[in-house]
Parts: C-alpha cells; sequence; structure tokens
C-alpha cells in the first residue's frame, strides 16, 4: 500500500516588538514541483507518496498582516481540499509567526488543515527551534519535531526526521502519545547557542531519548523571546508508543531546564556598543566581528535601526579615517535610490532613520535576489551598507561583493546574534553589541502584557508545575 501525504506549511518568525509589517511582498511561495527540491529525501522514503502543495517562508520580521496570512492560509487549505484525500500531513513550520490581533496562530493553522482532512490524519511538523509549542498545538500535532542546533545547521536533517517518523507511523500503525511541558524561561536565542553549555548538553541528550523503547522523538523548543504572546516560553515534547517512557523523558527534560535557568550566557562577551567598538579597535585579532545584536534582522529585527552607525560614526579614529570599520547593513530603499542616481564615486548626504549620513559612493550592486539594490556609502573610515529591502548578511561573500573584505578592516559590524558558521569560521575575535531594536537583548527591558506569568527572569521566587500533559491520537 502506497500513503498519500501532503506537504504544506507557512513560516516566519515574528517580534512583535518590530515597527516593521510583514506583507505578501516578503513571503516566497513553493507550489508543487518547485517545492519538491526542498526535500531531497523524499524518494527515499519506501510506502509513501509525498505530495507537495505549498509552502510560503518570510525572513523574521514584524507581526504578519491580517490579509496576507488570510490569503496564504485560503491557497493552502484550497490546495489541501483539491489534491486530496490524504492518509497524512507534514507541515514545514518555523513556528513563532505572530499575525496582527491573533495568537497562537500556527495551532490556528493546523485546526484548519485537520478541518479538511479530518481528525484522525496523522500529521507531523518539523520546526525551528525557537518556534513555539503551545497545549493546543501539542494537542493537534501527532508528530513535532525541532532542530538541535543553533546555529541551525540540521534543518534539512530535521524535516527528514518528521518525515520518516510520519512514514513509519504509518507503516506500523502507530497513533503517537505525546508528554508536553512548559517550562517558564524566557531565553533570547544569543544565550542558547548549542555551541556551549547549557545548550549543548541539553540538546545532546535528545538523541539518547530517541532510541529509548517507546519513544520516537524528543524535542526542546527555546521559544521566542521577542513575541508577547501566552505561549511564549521553553517547551518540552516527546512523541512514543508508551505513556511512561515519554512522560519521564519529558519530566526529566523540563527539570533539566529549569534546573540550568541561570546558567544561560552569551556565547562571546557582550556590552554597550561603545565597548564593542573599543574592544575590536584595541585587539590585534582580524577580521574581528561585532553583532549589532538589537536590530538582527533574522530575529525579527526591523533592519532600519542606525544607533550603532551612530556610535561608529562617532569614534574619532573612525571618523577621521585612520580606522576602519564596515556596517552591514541599514534597510533605506530611498537612500539607496539616491545613490543610484548619484552613481558610483559621488558623494551623498542621506537620511537613514535616525541618522544622518555624508559620504562617497563606493559601490552599487543592483538586483541582489534578497536585498534588491544596495548601495556602500563610505563616511571617513566607516564604509556602510545599505540595502532596498531587508537583508541578513551571514556570509563573508556577502561583504566582499561589495568590495569589503573583514579582514582588510579593523572592526567588521553585523546585525546578527552569534555568529553564523561561515562569520564564526571567518572571526579571529568577536563580541556581542548590546545595541536597542526590536529583538532588544534586554528582556527585562521590553514590556509584556500578554505572556502567560510567572516566567523567568522576569519574575522569581517560583516554583514551577513540571508535571507533564499527554495527549494521545
Amino acid at each position: 500500500m502506497t500513503w498519500r501525504v501532503a506537504m504544506c506549511g507557512i513560516g516566519t518568525e515574528s517580534s512583535t516588538f518590530a515597527e516593521h509589517r510583514t506583507t505578501t511582498a516578503d513571503f516566497t511561495v513553493w507550489r508543487g514541483g518547485e517545492l519538491a527540491a526542498r526535500y531531497p529525501f523524499l524518494d527515499d522514503v519506501d510506502g509513501v507518496e509525498f505530495v507537495p502543495l505549498m509552502v510560503a517562508r518570510a525572513l523574521p520580521g514584524g507581526p504578519v498582516t491580517a490579509e496576507t496570512y488570510d490569503a496564504l492560509e485560503r491557497e493552502l487549505l484550497d490546495r489541501l481540499a483539491a489534491a486530496g484525500p490524504f492518509d497524512a500531513v507534514y507541515l514545514d513550520l518555523h513556528g513563532a509567526m505572530h499575525v496582527e490581533g491573533r495568537f497562537d496562530i500556527e495551532a490556528d493553522l493546523v485546526a484548519g488543515v485537520r478541518s479538511v482532512v479530518g481528525e484522525t490524519c496523522l500529521v507531523a511538523a518539523s520546526m525551528d527551534l525557537h518556534g513555539q509549542v503551545s497545549r493546543r498545538f501539542a494537542r493537534l500535532v501527532d508528530l513535532p519535531t525541532a532542530y538541535r542546533t543553533a546555529p541551525h545547521v540540521d534543518v534539512e536533517e530535521t524535516r527528514e526526521r518528521a518525515c520518516r517518523l510520519l512514514a513509519r507511523c504509518l507503516a506500523e500503525g502507530i497513533s503517537p502519545v505525546r508528554a508536553w511541558v512548559r517550562v517558564p524561561l524566557l531565553l533570547p536565542g544569543e544565550k542558547t547557542s548549542t555551541r556551549l553549555e547549557p545548550a549543548l548538553s541539553l540538546y545532546a541528550r535528545l538523541g539518547e531519548i530517541d532510541r529509548r523503547p517507546g519513544v520516537l522523538d524528543a524535542s526542546t523548543w527555546v521559544g521566542y523571546a521577542w513575541a508577547d504572546e501566552p505561549r511564549s516560553s521553553v517547551a518540552v515534547l516527546v512523541s512514543g508508543t508508551a505513556e511512561a517512557a515519554v512522560r519521564e523523558a519529558a519530566e526529566a527534560l523540563a527539570r533539566a531546564w529549569w534546573a540550568a535557568r541561570d546558567g544561560f550566557a552569551f556565547c562571546v562577551p557582550a556590552g554597550t556598543p561603545e565597548w564593542a567598538v573599543g574592544q575590536a579597535l584595541h585587539s590585534p585579532a582580524r577580521p574581528y566581528f561585532v553583532s549589532d545584536s538589537g536590530d538582527n534582522p533574522t530575529a525579527g529585527g526591523s533592519g532600519d535601526a542606525t544607533a550603532m552607525l551612530s556610535v561608529l560614526l562617532a569614534t574619532p579614529e573612525l571618523a577621521s579615517g585612520a580606522r576602519t570599520a564596515v556596517w552591514a547593513s541599514c534597510v533605506a530603499p530611498e537612500a539607496v535610490a539616491a545613490c543610484v542616481a548619484a552613481g558610483e564615486g559621488a558623494d551623498v548626504d542621506l537620511r537613514l532613520s535616525g541618522e544622518r549620513l555624508r559620504g562617497t559612493v563606493t559601490r552599487l550592486l543592483a538586483g541582489d535576489p534578497v536585498g534588491g539594490d544596495l548601495a556602500v556609502v563610505r563616511s571617513g573610515g566607516v564604509s556602510a551598507v545599505l540595502t532596498s529591502r531587508r537583508k541578513p548578511f551571514h556570509f563573508v561573500a556577502d561583504l566582499t561583493a561589495l568590495g569589503l573584505d573583514p579582514a582588510a578592516h579593523d572592526v567588521t559590524v553585523v546585525k546578527i546574534g552569534y555568529l553564523e558558521p561561515d562569520l564564526y569560521r571567518a572571526a579571529a575575535g568577536s563580541v556581542l553589541a548590546l545595541t536597542p531594536g526590536a529583538v532588544n537583548q534586554d528582556l527585562l527591558g521590553l514590556v509584556y502584557h500578554h505572556l502567560n506569568r510567572p516566567i523567568h527572569p522576569l519574575d522569581e521566587g517560583f516554583s514551577p508545575d513540571l508535571t507533564p500533559e499527554l495527549f494521545r491520537g
């Protein structure tokens, strides 16, 4: 027998503190055959016909507009209904999407999917470990699983794990039981890199738990600290065939996270922007990277904050040109258009969000697939990268394509949290700047209205109930 499995999903990561709004223009949508290329393992899964329908993804940012989400959900459910019937559904999600005026939107999406395929249809999901797993989501999804690395180097592996688990459950007639625990911890991703403790050991435990009798998958979600939603927190979910096995594993994992709650720290030294620039200029290490963390576009920042640029321009050695710096980047479509009109070599006087930038256009690059038109403006020793659309700079090649070699500059500032693998390998030294923005690392300084309280570290002196809740079939 061949089982039919639908493949679909809508995903992004949404900071409720960001002014940016995520719209249709921000989403990339794969449909049908073009979607199948995201899953090279499909032909190796016996007994299953995977039917790629539609997956929509957007760069993390501000809340998704209701109109955008409604249109995407309507198309997904229409395609699901037209291509059915199905024996199971695989959902490719992020898990921390927020739609204006709505909470727990992924659970809403799963409920919509179940309204089409039925309550007994198996549903699996692969997710980012910075996603959110509410009680309702845990009840609706039979096999949720998440990345186990941060930075995320196991994305494809996690998608394959979810699909193979689904195929196994179909072949063996398994209706998984889930043990779910909400652990009331609010943690920024920059403090939970799996490169170091305690996250390293906490995530290393999961593979061993997977191999226990009665367990299918063990997953832990760090959650997403910049979403003011009731569900925001660490969550543990273990799925399997034996209630006792999944309950025991989930409770042990939850207690381990709670015991480690005060051990999470930034993966590199962190301090004020001024301190960070000073560290770079006084260090002989090159390349030297500084994370402009508060406006990181791949964590949900709007990408237009200029606090770090102001510090760079106010640093005497950089302002004079005696030392050099790269700052990447700022989304400023009007400023980029002015640079394009002026041309390379021209002097420009630009207004960015909160900062005046006067300098010379040193490089123009048209039609970047993510950032649109790009411009580099040099003021003194500071080369500022401007983009037409929000764009992360995760690779050295992103900078060298603009004539900016990090090894040839005294400091390279990138809007990022922990360094992604390519920058991490290149860095001879790095620190994290605690800059303002929609993904500000100072959680105690943010104003939350909807969190399920108490939660650490916003609240102290409480003992949570970490007893797992069971969901069946």
